[in-house]
């Protein structure tokens, strides 16, 4: 039998066009099994042959629909490539997903796909095909449950006129990517960072976590001391975590941050003093949390809908007695630390064992060989349903993520393989 798309071959056609009208009973459910036609195929070719004569019958007739009301016109294609050039002009995404949003924003009578908008882009040359680029169903995605559960404080170095330097101060929550706040300064102290942090509590309450690098003004807990901002934080019973070493995918979310906020100063005047910088970024602020949606958060809704979604986590209790970490002899020897006597809700203590694994509810979580018989915090955000385990070092270094997994499964690895060694060891001491 022909595929239902498949042409019918033009010898048969050409059959079906000269078939006798003596033909003995039965000669057309033959030639149909025979050549692997229906009966409604040749009879509706006969009578076309019958109608529009032989040579109509010889090639098949387009498919193509008499009126097609999905077509985009030329004036929608303009329309589509006019916002997308006003929200460039503007220093916002300019994206397919970002163009569909505005237009129907704007109450625009037809508003195409994010696809049609993309081969519209194409087609007018203002957007270029990216094959290699990594598909959005391939991210893993690690959020925190409620707002206030982690903050997330990072900072980059600006240019302003005449090629002065200074540093924006950026704080954003994990889980709604509210721009908490922001704060220009000359440089990364850790007394601007004490600033934008206070400027956030008083505004939003005291989070449970402050996620931060390890520079020198955010937590330089990994150099054998405790830094001004993890001491004014810890006061008030935050728990200070900061990321691996050389591996900024840990502050993702505000390293992103960074990418839209310079888009959009890129399109500003430049700046002459830090207060003009100040008014700039008040300003990208309220357009990111309250007017740009949010491609990273479910239903693209902006940060303030998400902020405003989900009732926020307890505020910690005040650690007066939180212990101090003493600054270590050696220059590069890790400091010891001692676990804290008080815990904030959904954190425990567990002593890794000889195969570098711990266990949570009945779950073992590979952490690292190495750390064998040593003391981490295990952070859940949520109960046994919940979305995620971070284990830290007492100094509160993030050592590994895990996704909570499904029912039933009773191991997590790190992603390595076995025996998996550093590709430079550092030189054996001589003998």
């Amino acid at each position: 039998m022909v595929a239902a798309n498949e042409p019918i071959d033009p010898r048969v056609r050409l059959a079906i066009s000269q078939w006798p009208d003596d033909a003995p009973r039965g000669a057309v459910s033959t030639f149909c099994a025979e050549h692997g036609i229906s009966r409604k195929s040749f009879y509706a070719l006969r009578n076309r042959a019958k109608t529009d004569g032989s040579a109509a019958v010889l090639e098949p007739r387009t498919r193509r629909p008499k009126s097609s009301p999905s077509t985009l016109s030329d004036a929608v294609k303009e329309q589509a490539v006019a916002v997308r050039a006003a929200l460039e002009a503007s220093g916002l995404d300019h994206g397919p997903i970002s163009v569909h949003e505005k237009m129907h924003a704007m109450g625009l009578d037809q508003v195409p796909s994010t696809a049609s908008l993309a081969r519209i882009f194409r087609e007018a040359g203002v957007a270029r095909l990216e094959p290699k680029k990594k598909p959005r169903s391939a991210w893993r995605r690690f959020v925190y449950p409620a707002p206030n559960a982690c903050w997330q404080l990072d900072a980059t170095e600006y240019v302003l006129s005449r090629g002065r330097t200074c540093v924006i101060f950026q704080l954003i929550d994990d889980h709604s990517r509210y721009a908490l706040a922001s704060h220009v300064a000359w440089g990364e102290t850790a007394a601007a960072a004490i600033v934008v942090f206070d400027k956030a509590v008083a505004a939003h309450g005291v989070p449970q976590r402050l996620l931060s690098d390890n520079g020198i003004a955010l937590n330089p807990s990994r150099r054998g001391h405790l830094g001004q901002l993890v001491a004014h934080v810890g006061a008030l019973g935050v728990q200070a975590i900061t990321g691996k070493p050389y591996k900024p995918t840990t502050q993702g979310k505000n390293e992103r941050f960074h990418q839209t906020l310079f888009r959009y100063l890129d399109k500003q005047p430049l700046a002459e003093t830090l207060e003009d910088l100040q008014t700039q970024v008040d300003e990208f602020d309220h357009v990111y949390n309250t007017q740009r949606p949010h491609q990273g958060l479910p239903g693209r809704i902006t940060p303030l809908a998400a902020w405003e979604a989900t009732p926020k986590a307890d505020p910690p209790r005040p650690k007066l007695d939180r212990p101090i970490y003493q600054r270590v002899t050696r220059r590069y020897q890790r400091p010891r630390a001692q676990a804290p006597a008080d815990l904030p809700a959904g954190t425990c203590i567990r002593t890794v064992n000889t195969s570098g694994t711990i266990s949570l509810d009945g779950v073992h979580y590979k952490v690292d060989v190495d750390l064998a018989f040593q003391q981490v915090l295990v952070i859940s955000t949520g109960d046994n349903t919940g979305d995620a385990i971070i284990i830290t070092d007492l100094l509160g270094e993030i050592l590994a993520e895990h996704s909570r997994p499904a029912p039933g499964i009773r191991y997590v690895g790190n992603g390595q393989r076995p025996g998996t060694r550093p590709t430079n060891p550092p030189p054996l001491p001589k003998s």
